[in-house]
């Protein structure tokens, strides 16, 4: 192939790692450099806790303890403990990782059921079709995945699950803004790519105990399905708020007059905000929780284009083929006396950065967006 491989050399030996790439720099074609690296190297609470430190925030050098304060649990913390109870009452039930265990919260069911337990290496096509073969023969796959990496296996999900129209569930875990993962890391672009794949549907939950309420739906469905949750600590506002999950079926938290904001997945505590501060300023506002991403319930976007003037639609998603641009065009040809604007994340890659100034920065915040709808002209002079 005309490739020439130098190494193995100990990337810790920097005398003989430099002396390689001299070497390697005389050559005129391609070389290979085989480089042999520990994780943590040098600092012992990362060599102990390579996967820890994988990606952390603020710590304690001296400990290596966290310096975080978050105190609930995350979205991938209920996933995994729910998954763990899920794994006692339905045995066919069996989980599949892409080198991913502890991150994407798998590392608790392995231990409890390591039969049912599969991690295929960073190989996330592998995962998927792995998965498919599982629940052709009659077993439960839960492939849990990073929203960003699961677009490596686009092809897998379309042609090995879902032409076979397989029940796999796809726990799609860092979907939205993840901020200091950095910019290949942003999972922006998940609603729209699952999305176009026929018999495909796709979930995003409010909060903590809607995610858990999912988890139990997703048990008894008989198709592909993928459950959205970002990082981070889990919502645990509108608990009061427990409908119970049918297929399709969206929710209204506060159903009011003329404004309408119908969010989904994350964006759903972000309209409760909104919602506040336009009810502050005088705005009859109702809030709806999509639930659905595919298929959106029509009933309820028509109950609420029926009884309001405008609906600001509300995703951590990118706009094209996402959920807002969906429903705008079934309110567009059934309800045309009717305004919709969309919040969503606009058509560019989104750089590193901590979440909450990235929001602000894509104007998918509460302010930012109440700042566009007095822009646009949606609001502003009382009728």
């Amino acid at each position: 192939m005309g490739i020439t491989y130098l190494g193995p050399v100990d990337g810790h030996n920097i005398q003989a790692l430099c002396k390689v790439l001299r070497e390697a720099q005389k050559l005129d074609h391609a070389v290979l450099v085989h480089v042999m690296t520990k994780k943590g190297k040098g600092y012992r609470p990362a060599e102990k806790n390579p996967s820890y430190f994988h990606g952390v925030g603020p710590f304690d050098i001296k400990t290596g303890q966290s310096l975080s304060s978050q105190k609930n649990p995350s979205y991938t913390d209920v996933f995994s403990r729910k998954l763990c109870q899920l794994g006692q009452e339905h045995p066919e039930l069996v989980a599949v990782t892409a080198a991913m265990p502890d991150g994407t919260g798998l590392a608790a069911f392995g231990k409890k059921f390591p039969d049912r337990f599969f991690d295929v290496g960073i190989a996330e096509a592998h995962a998927v079709t792995s998965a498919a073969g599982m629940a052709a023969a009659g077993l439960r796959p839960v492939v849990a995945v990073y929203s960003s990496f699961l677009q490596r296996a686009y092809d897998q999900v379309l042609h090995d699950v879902c032409i076979q129209n397989l029940p796999v569930l796809f726990a799609v875990d860092r979907a939205g803004l993840v901020g200091s993962d950095g910019e290949t890391h942003q999972g922006i672009f998940d609603y729209s790519f699952l999305t176009s794949i026929p018999n495909m549907s796709v979930m995003a939950p409010k909060n903590l105990w809607e995610l858990r309420a999912m988890l139990d739906f997703a048990m008894d469905y008989n198709s592909p399905l993928a459950v959205r949750y970002p990082r981070g600590e889990a919502y645990r506002g509108l608990k009061e708020f427990r409908q119970p999950i049918s297929y399709g079926v969206g929710e209204i938290l506060y159903e009011e007059e003329d404004i309408a904001l119908l969010a989904v997945g994350s964006m759903v505590s972000t309209g409760e905000h909104v919602r506040q501060k336009l009810k502050a300023e005088g705005y009859r506002c109702s809030l709806a929780n999509g639930r659905f991403v595919k298929p959106f319930d029509r009933k309820m976007v028509s109950r609420l284009a029926k009884n309001h003037r405008l609906i600001v639609t509300m995703e951590e998603n990118v706009l094209q083929g996402g959920y807002g641009l969906a429903v705008t065009a079934f309110i567009h040809e059934n309800y045309p006396e009717v305004k919709v604007l969309n919040i969503a994340i606009p058509d560019a890659y989104v750089e590193h950065g901590n979440v909450s100034i990235l929001r602000e920065g894509l104007g998918i915040d509460s302010d930012s967006i109440i700042r566009t709808m007095k822009a646009g002209g949606y609001i502003g002079k009382k009728d």
